[in-house]
């Protein structure tokens, strides 16, 4: 077969999803003539699944992809319909910013904005095969016979490979509904000796909206004063200016599960048609119904899909049952009784690698410059799919720099944390982050992304000047913030024990400093600036940002000690001969890699994939332990 020989790039990254966006993006603006292949150039950033980003964790994520100067949240800032902090009434280490987008203006910015950087190419194609050259990546064969050569490549091919779509008892093979699937390129993973699985995930019916009654349902507004995702967004006439619109809320009934249970012989996940695991963690409905019989309902979020909400995404009600049981069980739920379906749920299953095959730069460790990002690697998810993006372009820019690569730290980032869990422990079923998978997520908090990372996007040129002078502000002002609260020393008189109580406080018995009375549950930000008159200089942001660091003061010093202690002992010994088997509450497998390895160090212990800082811990114990007898 004849290919035709086309122009070399630095860095081909293949698929247009989320994580594609960034890894072109990233390698583009870092100064390298980037292509990226996409099936369906329209289909760029399209939003498959939900319209909304961020969430629990998630939100952390595109703060933290956007503080290294990736696009997703300036795109979610421009697209968004409705915008809500989650879990605001917790401590804010485990709050998380999302938003409703609309999914059609998404898309169109992404696209868009990817045709109109330097150095970047788009081109519509469907990569048949990897170009494997001396166990390297050298580029990539097409379905039109064209042959595109480059010195890095960046697989983020989602669900695409040999997907395979089950609405029922049909199946069809595509990578989304209604789009091809690749059904070649699987191979070239196979060939190459990587550990190529299986996975699955699915999708909720979409309904007209016209057909809806919403007065019966709840309400659910975005908050009142909208805070963007973006650091580089204006807050103040974001807040002043962003049009939002509702969603609501409505539930199942005894009706619905009557439905959905008495069809489980034609559901394709019971009957054995589909063989990929699912996300733990996002089950369809079918499976809720199965696994929580003694629930009486379930929340259905019925979420708008543009601005003019014409179109509403059932969230809740992910499923891959046959089309006449879908509308029977959507017709069965209050509000939804007349609800006409515009696209159908499913079911679909795809090819992934498994992740312990990467190094932490996301290049595989078997096939030299080539990197995986995104679903392909195990996870599910818009966020962990960009965050991974960003970090294989990021790593295949700087490899062509012939500079040290870009890992961030688990007490560092949750981008750190997403992929450290991957190339270290791998997954068995789709991978999302969650803020309990985060040691450290106190000093991992949303709105300190910034103030944690802008400097590498800075380096690396993905973050300017102007910008990092208004984080290097934020951080001089909560740092002033802090310092004077610690300096600022209250004693027990009856001018200050009469202010305490006028603002609701309790009063002192001994000298105490602003930063105690500030980390009390009840005192809050409206009392700031009355405790302390020199901040009010600035605005409520900011503010908020210094109670949070005097609330939580004590328990983020703990942090940093623990820090500097495991950072410590990484460098103790480990005895020759020493007895992995014999040390109680490490894993099996844990106990058999070690011995199959035998590190000589805690350091090198820690570098062997599936071995956790638990672990070491627990090692450093017993080495001392050892060393006492």
């Amino acid at each position: 077969m004849r290919f035709m020989k086309r122009e070399d790039y630095d860095i081909i990254v293949v698929g247009g999803g989320h994580a594609g966006i960034e890894a072109a993006l990233a390698g583009a603006r870092m100064g390298f003539r980037t292509l990226l292949i996409s099936m369906l150039v329209e289909q760029t950033g399209a939003a498959s699944c939900n319209p909304a980003i961020g969430g629990l964790a998630k939100g952390h994520l595109v703060r933290e992809l956007d503080a290294l100067g990736g696009e997703m949240g300036l795109l979610t800032d421009a697209a968004g319909i409705q915008f809500r902090i989650l879990n605001e009434a917790k401590g804010p280490a485990v709050r998380g910013s999302r938003a409703q987008i609309d999914m059609d203006r998404y898309r169109v910015l992404a696209r868009n904005t990817l045709l109109h950087v330097s150095n970047l190419e788009m081109l519509q194609e469907t990569v048949e095969a990897l170009i494997l050259e001396g166990g390297a990546a050298v580029g990539v064969r097409t379905a039109l016979l064209n042959e595109y050569r480059a010195k890095r490549v960046i697989l983020t091919t989602g669900t695409f490979l040999r997907g395979v779509v089950h609405v029922g008892e049909v199946t069809q093979e595509a990578g989304r509904f209604g789009e091809f699937a690749a059904k070649n390129l699987s191979q070239s993973l196979i060939d190459a000796g990587l550990h190529v699985g299986r996975l699955k995930t699915g999708t909720c019916p979409r309904v007209d909206s016209s057909s809806i009654d919403f007065s019966v349902m709840e309400v659910q507004g975005g908050d009142a004063i909208p805070s963007p995702f973006s650091f580089r967004t204006d807050r103040e006439r974001f807040a002043r200016e962003k049009q939002q619109i509702p969603c609501y809320i409505t539930y199942t009934n005894d009706e619905t599960h009557r439905i959905i249970e008495g069809n489980f012989y034609r559901a394709p996940l019971f009957t054995g048609q589909i063989e990929g695991i699912g996300p733990r963690y996002c089950p369809s409905i079918e499976d809720k119904i199965n696994r929580f019989r003694d629930k009486e309902r379930h929340h259905l979020f019925i979420e708008p899909q543009t601005f003019e909400n014409t179109e509403c995404y059932i969230n809740g009600m992910s499923t891959s049952l046959p089309p006449d049981v879908q509308r029977s069980m959507i017709r069965s739920v209050r509000g939804m009784e007349n609800a006409r379906i515009v696209r159908y749920g499913y079911a679909i299953e795809y090819d992934y690698v498994d992740p312990t095959e990467l190094r932490h730069t996301l290049e595989t460790k078997k096939v030299a410059n080539l990197y995986l990002a995104g679903q392909i690697n195990g996870t599910t998810g818009y966020e962990e799919a960009a965050a991974q993006g960003l970090m294989a372009g990021i790593n295949a820019a700087l490899s062509l720099q012939g500079k040290e690569p870009l890992i961030l730290r688990r007490d560092e980032a949750y981008i750190g944390v997403l992929i450290d869990d991957l190339v270290t422990k791998g997954t068995k079923e789709p991978y999302r982050m969650f803020t309990s998978r985060a040691e450290y997520r106190l000093l991992l908090r949303e709105e300190s992304a910034d103030l944690r990372l802008s400097h590498y996007g800075y380096e690396l040129g993905l973050i300017d000047a102007e910008q990092m002078e208004r984080v290097e502000a934020k951080r001089a002002a909560i740092a002033h913030g802090v310092a004077l609260s610690r300096e600022s020393l209250f004693t027990p008189g009856k001018a200050f024990l009469d202010f305490l109580e006028s603002i609701g406080e309790e009063k002192i018995n001994d000298v105490q400093s602003a930063e105690q009375i500030m980390s009390r549950k009840s005192f809050t930000i409206e009392k700031l600036p009355l405790l302390l008159p020199d901040l009010a200089v600035y605005d409520a942001y900011i503010q908020d940002q210094i109670l949070t660091e005097a609330k939580y003061a004590r328990y983020v010093e703990k942090q940093h000690e623990e820090i500097e202690k495991m950072k410590n002992l990484l460098h103790v010994s480990i005895p020759q001969g020493f007895d992995f088997a014999s040390i109680s509450g490490l894993s099996k497998e844990i106990v058999e890699k070690l011995q199959r390895f035998n590190p000589p160090t805690l350091q090198a212990a820690s570098q062997i994939s599936g071995i956790t800082p638990a672990a070491i811990s627990i090692l450093h114990i017993y080495i001392k332990m050892g060393a006492r007898g």
